[in-house]
């Protein structure tokens, strides 16, 4: 399943492209859903009109699982990316054994040369990237890979705190036919205003959601 491809469909046609993320907990709110069901919510992420959707594999920081993507993906058509802290090689292969299509490579975590390599392996196996940053620095090592597609990450991984100038900042610096996905912080919809009035149609979006009783609903009153 194209994952790149799903968001550059929406985008092409000025339409919000909604990356949903299913995550049972957060290293900043610990558990935010006890009924957690990734197949119910991926269903309703789907009905509610995603054009992907993000599941957290990491056991350590989020309570992830391999069976959370597993069942998610299972239960709708939609492309998955696999979110975890990609360290190694064998967590790309992994990434495409449990039925990924698209891996994360946060830049903060990776060198230059990893995130060279990392990026060329994931390709070469069919897998679409995710290049996640949040500064200056980290951007242009981003691109210097020449990727379809790059990740703002609105919170600082260091102390939590969320600014979403932080995409605003960095889009001069990128050319217009690399994707932009806002990430974090993304809460009310004249969030969701302000960055698609600046041209950023890419969002990627789980707290708000998966807080509510019903995360495709808080989708669906998120982007009308």
């Amino acid at each position: 399943r194209g994952f790149v491809d799903a968001i550059a469909r929406r985008v092409s046609r000025r339409q919000a492209a909604i990356i949903a993320e299913i995550k049972k907990a957060s290293p900043s709110k610990g558990v935010i859903r006890a009924d957690f069901d990734p197949r119910a919510i991926a269903r309703s992420y789907e009905d509610a009109g995603a054009a992907c959707l993000s599941v957290l594999t990491d056991i350590s920081f989020f309570q992830g699982a391999d069976e959370h993507l597993q069942r998610a993906r299972a239960e709708v058509s939609l492309p998955v990316l696999r979110k975890d802290f990609v360290i190694s090689s064998y967590q790309i292969y992994e990434a495409r054994a449990i039925g990924a299509d698209c891996i994360l490579l946060i830049a903060s975590v990776l060198g230059m040369e990893d995130m060279q390599s990392f990026y060329d392996l994931a390709r070469s196996l069919d897998l679409d990237v995710l290049i996640e940053v949040h500064d200056m620095a980290e951007l242009r090592m981003a691109l210097s890979v020449s990727p379809k597609f790059v990740g703002i990450n609105n919170r600082d991984l260091k102390t939590f705190d969320v600014d979403l100038d932080t995409t605003l900042a960095l889009l001069a610096s990128i050319s217009d036919d690399v994707i932009v996905v806002t990430e974090s912080g993304i809460g009310q919809s004249a969030d969701v205003v302000r960055m698609m009035s600046r041209g950023v149609y890419g969002f990627l979006i789980g707290e708000a959601f998966m807080k509510e009783p019903d995360p495709g609903h808080a989708l669906e009153l998120l982007f009308t």
